[in-house]
């Protein structure tokens, strides 16, 4: 191991979980204190200034995205040698994405017919419509053709200046072949890339020493607008659902894992404890990117294997987003009373298999695909208004799911090519 590697593989705080626990329960102490103290004008003030702080974080880290990608996707395939190790992988790869997209649908799809959480429920309070507004106008422009243009880059610049990972992704593969074809001639150039990959890992360490202050702003933002006793009167069964497809995810993931990688499972959990839960507190699994791209390396995972199946698990393998589409979906067909018998509801199953792909980097990207799909089958789109209120609460469960789907996915694929 060379001197970069191990001034990277030293974390600039040891306790750093720790820390991200104690800001994320003095921001919902200090949210919950504004809320209840200030009238809502104040409330909606503070919780504009202090979400800076997370805004700043996520920026942080998104800086450093789309050249970590890059270096690294172009760095890993060069290694890989040949088209036939890239194809190889990247099958592998592609049939555990779409396994585990299936299987998140169809838990999703399980446990809001079991559970019922939208018959008979009444959902009249804090409704917000004009963010519904905006959203229903980005699932209209929700076509093939922007589906199609999305997916492939018509500038490496613009991709690059946007964070379009699955772009940026497309444009590196096709660098990276091409530099393992050339041989020896490129070699310069990917040494070059190894080095920049070693310089941004470093810069991680000193984002993440700013996690706990965004952690800490992003939840005190949210509960300081939140009347946190109606929201879980409200919405207890329709969360309380979700947390029941959420945990059989998790169970199932774990199991997994325990299966193919035995014991070492436990070690890969210690390894992602901080990603987890800056995921869970930022509700952004895009920030916890480069620090689960170390942890994986750290873990074992060969450098190669990490940084191809990565950035394709940010664009394909986003398990909780998954199971959340099909549970949100039917869960307002229930709340409007539209009957949708088993055929109906695998076809909408399908559509939002092949829909959600690529669309990571569009905001709210849950939101428009389920506001997509609804329009497809004839549920009003307005009605992820009714999920709003509760979504933030629900976002965080999904990013800490999507972030596990891809530590297991990139171990297990590790782990198989030795």
């Amino acid at each position: 191991m060379n001197t970069i590697e191990k001034q990277n593989k030293k974390p600039i705080y040891k306790n750093l979980t720790v820390q991200i626990l104690i800001a994320m329960l003095l921001g919902i102490l200090l949210g919950m204190f504004i809320h209840n103290n200030y009238n809502e004008t104040t409330a909606k003030d503070f919780s504009t200034y202090i979400k800076i702080l997370s805004t700043i974080f996520i920026r942080l880290v998104q800086m450093i995205i789309a050249p970590l990608v890059f270096t690294t996707l172009v760095v890993g395939i060069a290694k890989l040698g040949d088209l036939k190790s890239v194809g190889r992988i990247g099958g592998r790869a592609l049939a555990w994405f779409f396994t585990a997209s299936l299987i998140s649908l169809l838990i999703g799809l399980f446990w809001v017919n079991i559970l019922k959480p939208g018959v008979g429920l009444n959902l009249n309070t804090q409704i917000d419509l004009s963010t519904a507004t905006d959203v229903a106008k980005d699932s209209q422009n929700f076509s093939a053709q922007n589906f199609i243009e999305h997916i492939i880059p018509k500038s490496i610049v613009e991709a690059m200046a946007t964070n379009e990972i699955l772009q940026i992704v497309i444009f590196s593969i096709f660098f990276g072949l091409a530099a393992a074809s050339i041989g020896d001639y490129a070699k310069p150039v990917v040494n070059a890339l190894d080095k920049t990959s070693h310089i941004i890992l470093k810069m991680v360490n000193y984002v993440m020493a700013f996690a706990p202050i965004g952690v800490f702003g992003a939840i005190a933002a949210v509960f300081a607008v939140k009347d946190f006793g109606e929201l879980i009167k409200t919405y207890t069964y329709f969360f309380g659902s979700f947390l029941v497809g959420i945990s059989t995810l998790w169970v199932l993931l774990l199991l997994v894992g325990y299966l193919l990688l035995q014991k070492r499972v436990i070690q890969l959990i210690k390894h992602i404890t901080s990603p987890l839960i800056i995921a869970f507190g930022t509700t952004s699994s895009e920030a916890v990117f480069p620090k689960l791209t170390e942890e994986l390396e750290k873990f074992g995972v060969k450098d190669k294997v990490v940084s191809f199946m990565l950035p394709l698990g940010y664009s394909f393998n986003l398990d909780g987003s998954m199971m959340y589409m099909t549970f949100a979906s039917i869960f307002i067909a229930q709340v409007y009373n539209i009957p949708l018998d088993t055929p109906t509801q695998l076809t909408m199953l399908l559509v939002l298999m092949l829909t959600s792909k690529g669309i990571a980097g569009v905001p709210r990207a849950s939101l428009v695909v389920v506001a997509a799909t609804c329009g497809m089958f004839k549920i009003p789109i307005e009605g992820i208004a009714l999920i709003l209120p509760i979504d933030h609460f629900c976002d965080m469960f999904r990013s800490a799911t999507n972030v596990l789907g891809n530590a297991l996915a990139t171990s297990v694929i590790g782990k198989w090519e030795k």
